[in-house]
């Protein structure tokens, strides 16, 4: 075996690097200097998404590892790049949280667990081979339901871990029995070879084994109809593990779920796939924000608000140019800004006060008006509201969807705008009871510590920078033209 090979994932290396780190601080370092673990990871973090930004900048050209199993390209190290950022956002604003006294004696468990599903994301993003896909899968799934029952002291949180193990578990069976379909079909487990081999295919098998691969997937996405869980774990687990599943978990299902699509189903996308996609969009898009209006508990809206998400990042999928993969991942480095925005007031507030009911924000800024100018922003851009960059982000990705120019795609474009609006209705909710209510706010005015404003404040700058720094979007533009994926659909 050629051990050069390793060369290649530079990026799962350096967050082994920083697992090990954190590990080794956590075993060997005395009691007393275990309350900077946060801080440390949070900075060991940085470091590694600043060195793996440079190294994405310099890195010109697609390499293959492991016989084909293992992919990196500009597109794949932006990805991992986009998780970074919201990595880092996440553990600056978990650690008031991590040092808090009911997390004390188990922070370091959640740092670790936290970069182990990390790297089963690089995994998954970067699996060109189903075996190499189902570990990263289950490296990014089963530890995350012990990150969700972290709260030992909470029946809440022990309910949603047991929700979440029973989803995963039931959907990675779902995924399989695709998967064997699959290889009866084809005699392989390579993306490319299951490619070519299906492009003179056309059977009930094969239907099938497409409908279980997308309905595995779809649960780790939570679309509709496979969205059941969400709202009930999202309620149920800490805040900063709420904040973790709802935008890097999710970003990372969709890359992986759009190269599955295209590099493995792509020569039968017409004949088979392109009609379970649109129903799925329209579903998850209606469904998550007809759901999002009838939550009072902040968590539970915004998980109904991210099922409604998912579906317009399924818009990318649809599209199947190199506009759509380029505004998929726009739009999920616009949504991991946007929503840890929000959680970041949430989570602030619960710290401070355990609330988290709509009705507590009522009046909340008269007592706390900067937290509620964040929350403000955040759902300004999670609705799309112009200049912020949830406006582009949308308008990208609808724009990537017109350009296949079917008749078809016009109508789901449509009905994804018809939604939008609906959307302003709950997100202006949050703003109206926040600003205009002239009920006494249950909230007191209270200081957040300095991490939660620091993760707050990069959030909010990523929301006002991404509407107007368009090299963004122009660099992802030029990566995904490199990467080819479009050139998959047939």
């Amino acid at each position: 075996m050629d051990y050069s090979q390793f060369l290649a994932m530079k990026q799962e290396i350096g967050l082994l690097i920083v697992f090990l780190l954190v590990f080794l601080y956590d075993m060997f370092m005395p009691r007393r200097s275990l309350r900077a673990l946060p801080g440390f990871t949070a900075v060991l973090m940085l470091i590694f998404t600043v060195g793996c930004i440079f190294c994405c900048c310099a890195h010109g050209s697609a390499t293959t590892a492991f016989a084909g199993m293992y992919e990196t390209s500009p597109v794949i190290a932006a990805i991992k790049n986009v998780l970074n950022v919201g990595v880092f956002i996440v553990l600056v604003q978990s650690i008031k949280w991590a040092n808090s006294e009911p997390m004390h004696y188990r922070r370091g468990e959640f740092y670790e667990l936290l970069l182990v599903t990390l790297f089963g994301m690089y995994l998954m993003i970067s699996a060109r081979h189903f075996l190499l896909f189902i570990i990263g899968l289950e490296a990014a799934s089963l530890p995350l339901a012990a990150m969700v029952a972290l709260d030992k002291n909470r029946y809440e949180s022990h309910e949603a871990a047991v929700k979440y193990m029973l989803t995963a578990v039931f959907s990675s069976a779902v995924f399989m029995m695709g998967l064997s379909f699959v290889y009866g079909l084809t005699g392989s487990l390579y993306f490319e070879k299951i490619y070519f081999a299906l492009t003179s295919q056309f059977s009930l098998m094969l239907v099938m084994a497409v409908a279980f691969v997308i309905a595995g997937i779809g649960f780790k996405l939570s679309l509709v109809p496979f969205h059941l869980w969400t709202a009930d774990v999202y309620q149920g687990a800490p805040t900063s593990v709420t904040s973790y599943l709802s935008v890097i978990s999710k970003g990372a299902a969709a890359f992986a779920f759009m190269v599955i699509l295209a590099q493995v189903f792509g020569s039968v996308y017409s004949r088979v796939w392109e009609w379970m996609l649109y129903a799925l969009i329209i579903l998850t898009i209606t469904v998550g924000n007809l759901f999002a209006i009838r939550q009072r508990n902040m968590k539970r809206f915004l998980a109904f608000s991210s099922v409604s998400q998912a579906g317009y990042i399924m818009l990318g999928i649809i599209a199947f140019n190199t506009m759509g993969v380029a505004a998929m991942i726009y739009y999920i480095l616009v949504y991991i800004f946007s929503n840890l925005a929000a959680f970041g007031v949430i989570g602030a507030i619960e710290n401070a006060t355990g609330r988290v009911s709509m009705d507590d924000y009522r009046g909340l800024y008269k007592t706390n008006p900067r937290l509620s100018f964040t929350m403000m922003l955040a759902m300004f851009s999670l609705a799309g509201i112009p200049p912020f960059a949830g406006f582009f982000s949308k308008f990208f990705i609808f724009t990537s969807a017109i350009n296949q120019g079917s008749t078809a795609i016009y109508v789901l474009v449509l009905i994804a705008l018809i939604n939008t609006i609906i959307s302003l209705y709950y997100y202006l909710l949050v703003v109206k009871a926040m600003f205009i209510s002239e009920d006494e706010c249950q909230i007191a005015n209270f200081r957040s510590s300095c991490s939660e404003r620091l993760g707050m404040w990069i959030a909010v700058a990523g929301i006002l920078l991404l509407g107007i720094v368009s090299c963004v979007y122009n660099n992802l533009l030029d990566m995904s033209a490199v990467s080819g994926l479009a050139a998959y659909f047939v």
